[in-house]
């Protein structure tokens, strides 16, 4: 099978999506011209006059008219250049995109789609470094979605491109550039359904994103141990797969939940909290959250490094649930 590199997945997922959609256009800031500030529109310049749109740097505009967009009929992919900069339209996001069409009682449908990069990059500082879907996934009203690899992204995101309901798409900065297989026939990758990236029967670890690569690597390290992981990408986390969840707990009774969002009220807290509610017979030991420290992202690479979790946080959580 041919392989991708994430960008190149997006891109010809939305390229397939266009070409089969009129009502699909899509703006941001950077995007024109430049092809997105990581390439992820590389493939569709030039093909698409008139539906690739560089806009002014005004978030609550740019969130604000995709609203009249999707209202009139169309379908609007925004681009958010860096998910810290969808603070600065939250206003059109929380209290128009995602309660409009409950507020209208499904009369308005807001076939959105945000989407962009998050995560840490490379000393990007704390402006453009954060993890900010848990915020989402708190607030009812869009659907949050979270690849980990290139096959996942395309499926993911034509998915997202023939929903109804907003979707917020999170692209992590790291991944962009990561090769993967991608068939060349078309495939969609239902919301709500986890993927287990490898099968294991000590400890379940419970990640999305870069984490997911991390819980990778830290398997096959402990793996030479005798330590055997299960790695679980949620792939989105509204809905997100409480089913296979609590099925790989009740063979593994062990859990390790890893982002790398801020561990004080990350995503891992609801999860770990639904465990605990519906399947906390089946445990034999703790559940243990891995996230980034309570900061601010550094500037300084060793202090980024510091306050990010890796796969050695993996390791170690591993090893001391197996001391229980």
């Amino acid at each position: 099978m041919r392989e991708l590199t994430f960008a190149e997945a997006i891109c010809e997922a939305i390229r397939e999506e266009m070409e089969r959609d009129p009502t699909i256009f899509t703006y941001g800031e950077d995007i024109a011209k430049q092809g997105g500030i990581f390439g992820t529109y590389k493939c569709i310049l030039g093909k698409f006059k008139g539906k690739i749109i560089d806009t002014p740097i005004s978030e609550e505009v740019i969130y604000g008219s995709a609203v009249g967009a999707a209202l009139a009929g169309a379908r609007p992919i925004v681009e958010f250049h860096f998910a810290d900069f969808l603070f600065t339209g939250m206003c059109s996001i929380i209290n128009q995109i995602m309660k409009i069409r409950y507020m209208s009682g499904g009369q308005g449908k807001l076939p959105i789609i945000l989407r962009g990069p998050d995560g840490v990059a490379r000393a990007a500082a704390a402006h453009h470094s954060q993890s900010i879907e848990t915020i989402f996934m708190h607030v009812p009203g869009i659907k949050v979605v979270i690849p980990s690899t290139p096959y996942d992204a395309k499926g993911l995101m034509k998915t997202a491109l023939r929903s109804d309901d907003p979707v917020i798409f999170f692209e992590h900065k790291r991944l962009y550039k990561t090769k993967g297989p991608v068939p060349e026939e078309e495939y969609l990758i239902p919301f709500g359904k986890a993927d287990i990236k490898r099968e294991g029967k000590d400890i379940t670890v419970i990640a999305t994103s870069r984490m997911v690569l991390e819980a990778l690597d830290a398997a096959a390290e402990l793996e030479k141990e005798g330590i055997s992981l299960e790695v679980i990408d949620l792939r989105t986390l509204v809905p997100w797969d409480k089913e296979t969840v609590i099925e790989s707990v009740k063979k593994t009774h062990k859990v390790i939940i890893a982002h790398e969002t801020w561990r004080r009220a990350g995503w891992g807290a609801e999860v770990a909290a639904t465990i605990y509610e519906e399947a906390f017979e089946y445990l034999d030991a703790p559940i243990k959250r891995i996230g980034a420290k309570n900061v601010p992202h550094p500037f300084s690479p060793p202090l980024e490094d510091a306050v990010i979790p890796h796969k050695e946080d993996i390791i170690e959580a591993a090893k001391e649930i197996l001391s229980f």
